[in-house]
């Protein structure tokens, strides 16, 4: 067992500018919907490329927010990826839509558009990319299937804030987008989500869902008993996230760019030193992506190495790194098995993706010498590992 620190897989960056912009939020008249909500939004939204933005109390509740928004309820479906975190597909559920996976390439992970697309029927609602690891979906051409089949198309974007697809920010090109602010998320609010979207009218819904489905501007209200009078009008949740959490979120935002740059750079070595070495594939950026590594996916060429990827992991783990495997298929999951019929052996890219992959640790603050760590350990235990 090695007694070198623990590497996690990610962690969160708080600076000292950070901690003021917070506790001066602390200090003021308003801890939660005040007017540093409102500025975050507006910032976001400029960041985003977006007309409006929405923030929510987590990245789970953007989506739900977002899939409400869309229109989607009962009797619908929505495509979603078969490798994705849980959230994308449960927030379907929890309008009483069906989760219709689609099989993702086994090298990016990303959802394959002609596989969304075969998985279309006169039930389908919406179209729902994810992308993966930082690394943007083909939005185009998710745009244009949603186009032809009258779909909304929501971008889960829970690890690409800043992520480009052909110049375009992410955040400006699907009718809705949702992030997280995860504190392992290339920004953090501690917990929080955001949405994006052109749509004035839908951003209006999604204010009023994210707090119990309440309007009260005298505009909207089916009649007006005074200044005190409000309206539920839909059945919304409690979403609602403090102005000292998205104070967190505009000091966060300012340094976005610089925190990207530092992913980018580990990639960059980890890539560089992994690139020719046998039994690891590494991970890929495609042409007209801007990756913003949220995770380094690497892959495991089993056939080329004598240990199994369980061996593997949990020797990095005794080594100290803070490996992850993301993520089990969905599909697998004992819920989705039970609720709606799912079984191993329909996504084959979804599966080949799991069954290889281990993330290795990146994060803004890692120094060089533990890169080199990384780099070193790995090079070690696959090694070994070699056939």
């Amino acid at each position: 067992m090695s007694h070198r620190p623990f590497l996690p897989y990610s962690r969160q960056n708080i600076l000292p500018d950070d901690l003021r912009a917070v506790v001066r939020v602390l200090k003021g008249d308003w801890l939660t919907t005040g007017p540093t909500v409102d500025e975050f939004e507006r910032k976001f939204a400029k960041y985003a490329g977006a007309k409006h933005a929405v923030a929510v109390s987590s990245g789970t509740a953007a989506l739900h927010a977002a899939f409400f928004a869309a229109g989607v309820g009962p009797g619908d479906e929505v495509i979603v990826p078969a490798t994705t975190f849980v959230a994308t597909s449960n927030a379907a559920v929890y309008l009483g839509a069906t989760p219709r996976f689609a099989d993702v390439d086994p090298e990016t992970a990303l959802m394959i558009p002609e596989a969304a697309e075969a998985a279309i029927t006169r039930k389908t609602r919406a179209i729902v990319p994810v992308d993966f690891a930082g690394h943007p979906a083909d939005l185009d051409a998710f745009r244009r299937i949603a186009r032809r089949h009258r779909l909304v198309l929501i971008d889960d974007a829970a690890h690409a804030l800043g992520a480009r697809w052909r110049g375009r920010r992410i955040g400006s090109i699907a009718d809705f987008t949702t992030f997280s602010f995860h504190p392992v998320k290339h920004i953090t609010t501690g917990e929080g989500g955001m949405i994006t979207t052109d749509d004035a009218e839908a951003a209006v819904r999604m204010r009023m869902f994210r707090h119990h489905g309440i309007m009260r501007d005298p505009k909207r209200l089916s009649v007006n008993e005074g200044p005190w009078y409000h309206e539920m009008q839909v059945l919304g949740f409690n979403y609602r996230i403090t102005d000292f959490q998205c104070a967190l979120g505009i000091s966060q935002l300012a340094k976005v760019e610089r925190f990207i740059k530092a992913r980018r750079e580990i990639a960059r070595r980890y890539t560089e030193a992994f690139r020719d070495m046998d039994g690891v594939l590494t991970p890929l950026e495609r042409k007209g992506a801007r990756h913003v590594y949220h995770i380094y996916p690497i892959r495991l060429a089993l056939d080329r190495l004598k240990a199994s990827r369980r061996e593997i992991f949990e020797q990095l783990r005794k080594e100290g790194l803070g490996v992850q495997v993301l993520y089990i298929p969905v599909p697998w999951q004992p819920f989705y098995r039970k609720r709606f019929g799912t079984r191993r052996g329909q996504f084959p890219g979804a599966e080949r993706f799991y069954e290889s992959e281990i993330s290795l640790p990146i994060f803004p603050q890692m120094r060089n010498a533990d890169v080199a760590r990384v780099i070193r350990t790995v090079r070690s235990v696959i090694g070994r590992a070699a056939r």
